[in-house]
């Protein structure tokens, strides 16, 4: 509690601060002149405004208000960006998200450069990202209808090893091409491309056409819906994951990073789309 000498002599200190009287000191007690009621309205709202901004402040240290720029690998948009969405928009509403959707290359490019705070992506990546696995599915041998192989259940990729192929240029990504070329050589073969795609839907989209035959994630079966039939490779199977900077010290990140984790350990991520 402040002392009424002393509060006088703060009073008297701000009026002189200011040149104007804030109060009537009269017979019938202490009044505000009009120019102090003005000051004490103008003060209130600055005192107001200052509680806000402690309390924003306090929101944003919990990860609750502000921004996150999301990348989404152009093959997993259709199967994460609304599940994913939904979720931080349910559990943080006044945090506000961008999202875009774009190739491997300027995915990583962007999180590495800091343009974009999370990506959604598969592996193999580059070192010097965190990530975490959030989704696990087959890889399938997708075939034109009317494929002798089309009825299968199952099939081992060697069992390919004769079919035309069309695949991504390996400059699209040579991490995963690499990865490509050592399950081929444990098949006993090296594929025989005929053509190739920058994009998935574009690959269907040959394999529809009859041209060849190519390997893709099943859910990218979201991706077309006629002209071609996605059967199993025997023990293959290909990880989605959400990728971050480690240096990226933003609590709304760090919220996200939580609640998007929990949603893929409660949620079959594959099944969206």
């Amino acid at each position: 509690m402040i002392a009424q000498q002393s509060l006088s002599q703060q009073i008297s200190a701000l009026e002189r601060m200011l040149g104007a009287r804030l109060f009537d000191r009269g017979g019938r007690g202490t009044e505000l002149t009009a120019v102090g009621a003005l000051f004490v309205g103008e003060a209130r709202a600055v005192v107001k405004r200052a509680d806000e901004a402690v309390a924003v402040v306090s929101r944003a240290l919990r990860g609750e208000v502000g921004s996150l720029r999301l990348t989404f690998l152009t093959t997993v948009t259709n199967q994460l960006l609304p599940p994913v969405v939904r979720a931080v928009h349910r559990e943080l509403p006044d945090l506000r998200l961008t999202t875009e959707s774009t190739a491997i290359a300027p995915l990583v490019k962007g999180i590495r450069e800091g343009h974009q705070d999370v990506a959604f992506t598969r592996p193999p990546l580059v070192p010097g990202l965190e990530s975490t696995v959030l989704t696990t599915e087959p890889v399938c041998a997708v075939l034109p209808t009317g494929h002798p192989l089309a009825e299968r259940t199952e099939v081992e990729l060697a069992q390919l090893a004769d079919e035309p192929w069309v695949m991504t240029p390996r400059d699209s990504w040579p991490p995963w091409h690499d990865a490509y070329d050592a399950q081929f050589r444990e098949a006993g073969f090296t594929p025989n491309v005929v053509q190739e795609a920058d994009s998935a839907q574009d690959l269907l989209g040959l394999v529809a056409a009859g041209l060849g035959v190519t390997r893709l994630v099943r859910s990218s079966v979201t991706l077309r819906g006629t002209g071609v039939v996605f059967v199993p490779l025997k023990d293959a199977y290909a990880h989605t994951e959400m990728a971050w900077l480690p240096g990226n010290t933003s609590p709304a990140l760090h919220r996200l990073v939580d609640i998007v984790t929990d949603l893929a350990a409660t949620t079959d991520l594959t099944e969206y789309g």
